[in-house]
C-alpha cells in the first residue's frame, strides 16, 4: 500500500479546488448563453467567417462528447462541419494551378 506524502496531498487538495472553480464557470457561462439565446427568441444567429473560425478550432479541440455538454448557441454537428470546412479550404490548391 503506498502511502501518500503531504505534498501529494496538497497538490490534490489544490487540483480539486481548481477544477471546482472552473466548473462553476463554464456552469455560469452556459446558462448566460441561455439567456441570451432566449433574449433572441427565435431569430437566427448570424456569424461572420472569423467567428465561425473561431468556434470551430475551439470546438474541434474539445471534440464532440465534451461538445454536447457545453455548446449552447451552435450544435456540436455545426461546429465540427466548419472545422471540417476550415481544413477542407486550407488544403485546396486549385486556386494555385
Amino acid at each position: 500500500m503506498k502511502v501518500f506524502q503531504p505534498w501529494q496531498l496538497l497538490l490534490v487538495a489544490l487540483a480539486g479546488w481548481i477544477n471546482r472553480q472552473q466548473q462553476g464557470v463554464i456552469v455560469y457561462i452556459q446558462e448566460e448563453n441561455r439567456v441570451l439565446k432566449n433574449k433572441l427568441k427565435r431569430r437566427r444567429i448570424r456569424f461572420t467567417d472569423q467567428e465561425r473560425t473561431r468556434l470551430a478550432v475551439k470546438g474541434k479541440a474539445l471534440g464532440r462528447k465534451v461538445l454536447r455538454e457545453v455548446a449552447s448557441i451552435v450544435t456540436p454537428d455545426t461546429i465540427l462541419a466548419w472545422h471540417r470546412k476550415l481544413i477542407a479550404e486550407k488544403w485546396d490548391y486549385s486556386k494555385r494551378r
